[in-house]
């Protein structure tokens, strides 16, 4: 069965996959400053498509709620207008409409127009380095299963290939992975806050023969490395073929075989 992926931009993808469409971390406000925590993040590009262009969407996968790169003002009204979004216990708490909370390694069902059922677990995600956990807050990424459809994998805004193997380990083989890159970085901590653009491509190499579609590497100012980063990184690996990269707006459809 085919994959439809459209980047909207930062972290926020449409995913089309057994009838069902799945955004990712939706974030839709216009460029500007967003304040929090006392630092403030600039959103550099718009999103390539508006809520309205997108439509209407089955399942929100909200990695975190706590960071206005993953989640704006505008991605809160898609969230209080969608059927299911899942995310972080925290943010099931926190954000207004029908959030369910889900730890790591535990998943819930969501019906398929044709009486099947994809499942959508929640794996872990760490938002920087070794022992950063209670300075970013929760974060989890996802992986997509189902009977006749590719296996997808969400990292979310993780830094860590440990945690990319376990994910393979556990929920594998991925057929498709959307990983955030950009190499986030604030002068709040002398870090990198997700993938940089080597690690992307060595995570690839973790993730088999999976097809690799990267988000999360444009449009913020806290971002130091680009799409151009990415592809050369996986150049310089010989991982070329397995990656599709999307400008935002743009869709490419994928099979278990890419």
């Amino acid at each position: 069965m085919t994959v439809r992926v459209t980047l909207i931009g930062g972290p926020t993808a449409l995913i089309e996959l057994g009838g069902l469409r799945i955004l990712t971390d939706p974030t839709f406000d216009p460029p500007g400053e967003h304040p929090v925590a006392g630092r403030v993040l600039v959103k550099t590009a718009p999103a390539g498509l508006t809520p309205e262009q997108v439509g209407a969407v089955d399942v929100v996968l909200l990695s975190h709620d706590q960071h206005p790169d993953n989640l704006d003002d505008r991605g809160r009204d898609v969230v209080r207008a969608a059927p299911l979004t899942v995310s972080t216990a925290a943010a099931a708490e926190r954000v207004e409409g029908a959030v369910r909370g889900l730890g790591p390694w535990t998943h819930l069902t969501v019906p398929r127009p044709d009486g099947s059922e994809l499942r959508v677990h929640a794996v872990p995600a760490q938002h920087g380095p070794d022992g950063m956990d209670a300075s970013s807050g929760p974060v989890i990424g996802f992986v997509l299963a189902g009977e006749g459809v590719p296996t997808v994998y969400v990292s979310g805004d993780n830094a860590s290939l440990r945690v990319v193997e376990e994910v393979a380990e556990n929920l594998g083989p991925i057929d498709i992975a959307l990983l955030f890159a950009g190499a986030a970085r604030t002068a709040r901590l002398d870090a990198f806050l997700t993938l940089t653009a080597d690690k992307a491509a060595r995570a690839a190499a973790l993730l088999g023969d999976a097809v690799i579609v990267p988000v999360h590497a444009e449009g913020w100012a806290h971002f130091t490395q680009g799409q151009a980063d990415v592809e050369a990184a996986y150049a310089e690996h010989g991982l070329s073929d397995r990656l599709r990269m999307l400008r935002p707006g743009e869709s490419v459809e994928l099979d278990s075989a890419g």
